[in-house]
């Protein structure tokens, strides 16, 4: 599935928090993370829960939205199938793009593990 161009733009753009929701046992887990889409995936890195729930289940949903004086301006919803990547020079290579994304120090979640996301859907919506 490619992401819409309309999507795509409204993800690139901006370094805004994406919410990623996983599942575990029939319970949900949602929690901010840093994002970088490309190439109609979505790459994070990341650790815990969060990774914990990937390996167990890797169907995953990122919901991502920007707002301006508490109104929504856009949303973007994605739902998708996460791998887990267990190489240390793309993880690094990732984690550079997207702590630049963040305006962050090269060092920010060095010791997360990357995540690959292939997007299955994607629903965007402007107001």
């Amino acid at each position: 599935m490619t992401i819409p161009p309309e999507a795509k733009r409204l993800l690139e753009d901006e370094p805004l928090i994406a919410h990623l929701g996983t599942c575990l046992e029939g319970r949900p887990h949602v929690a901010p993370v840093w994002y970088r889409c490309e190439d109609d995936t979505v790459k994070i890195v990341t650790t815990g829960r969060k990774l914990a729930n990937i390996r167990e289940n890797p169907r995953v949903a990122l919901s991502i939205q920007d707002d301006e004086a508490g109104a929504t301006k856009w949303m973007v919803t994605l739902l998708g199938t996460a791998t887990v990547i267990d190489d240390e020079a793309e993880t690094a290579a990732t984690r550079r793009r997207i702590n630049e994304k963040y305006d962050a120090g090269p060092e920010a979640y060095a010791e997360n593990t990357l995540v690959r996301i292939d997007v299955g859907s994607a629903t965007s919506r402007t107001y």
